[in-house]
């Protein structure tokens, strides 16, 4: 276990983060999560990782690398990997997969439900866990029974304090923008703090979602395959091979008529458009095997 505690006084920290330091910064973004750091992104690397330094009391880039290296820390690479990542996120942000969820994938959702089958979705990279949270509005706007039946969202992340955060389901007033007013009502209760309104999502929309931590980069212990699987606005911190075998280990995973569904700004590599057949905006169902 490494004994390196925070310093009990403050400390003058470097001010630059030296060429070498910043590769090795690049390398274990890369090796330990699949992110991709430019050169245009020192800027930013060196703000988020200052206040890791100051918070441990220590002094360089290079002694901090040294420390997070050193020994195995878990809890600092989290917090170094959380530092390097954003996230920005909203309750029905892009609001036309939610439609594309009511109007097609519910129809097949009801039909398995039906049979007694079971369903399940992957929210992959649900920061602070308002994507889960608005899939699992959207199929009780769908069925208000649906909670009850073999349905379930799993929401992972490679970051656990914005886990903590999603698993508490409680938000401030800057955190509640795009839902709408009828599901506020029905899926909410509002308290007053100190600080201001304070909206806790209700249970019956908690009970849907299973949050978990992980690293898409490595070993996925989910065995079954999944209806939906919706990772927006991750791929883009990884590079185009990273990218490909993510993809491909999707594809693997969604069951034949599942679907999976990315960020606005995302495309798929064209090593992968034969595993995966665009059918709406950002989203694709896995490619019928002849």
């Amino acid at each position: 276990m490494n004994q390196l505690a925070p310093a009990p006084r403050k400390v003058a920290i470097e001010s630059d983060i030296s060429d070498a330091a910043y590769a090795r910064i690049v390398a274990l973004s890369k090796s330990q999560a699949g992110i991709v750091l430019s050169p245009s992104k020192v800027p930013m690397v060196k703000s988020r990782l200052t206040r890791r330094l100051r918070t441990l009391g220590i002094a360089t880039f290079d002694s901090y690398l040294d420390f997070l290296e050193g020994a195995d820390n878990p809890e600092e690479m989290s917090a170094f990997i959380s530092a390097l990542t954003t996230n920005v996120t909203q309750f029905f942000r892009e609001n036309h997969h939610f439609d594309y969820m009511k109007s097609t994938i519910y129809p097949h959702i009801k039909a398995k439900l039906a049979r007694g089958e079971k369903v399940r979705i992957w929210s992959a990279g649900c920061s602070n866990g308002q994507e889960p949270y608005s899939i699992a509005m959207t199929f009780l706007d769908c069925d208000p029974t649906i909670g009850s039946k073999d349905f379930l969202i799993l929401a992972t992340d490679i970051d656990p304090l914005v886990l903590a955060t999603a698993s508490a389901g409680v938000y401030g007033d800057s955190l509640i923008g795009g839902i709408p007013d009828a599901f506020l009502k029905k899926a909410f209760t509002v308290s007053q703090k100190a600080d201001g309104l304070s909206y806790c999502v209700n249970d019956d929309v908690k009970s849907m979602v299973r949050f978990r931590q992980l690293n898409l980069n490595e070993t996925w212990p989910m065995q079954g395959a999944f209806d939906l699987i919706i990772c927006r606005n991750v791929m883009i911190y990884f590079d185009e091979p990273t990218q490909s075998r993510l993809l491909s280990r999707f594809s693997d995973k969604l069951d034949q008529e599942g679907w999976l569904m990315i960020g606005h700004s995302e495309r798929l590599p064209d090593d992968t458009t034969p595993l995966l057949s665009s059918v709406g905006v950002t989203t694709y169902k896995r490619a019928q095997k002849h």
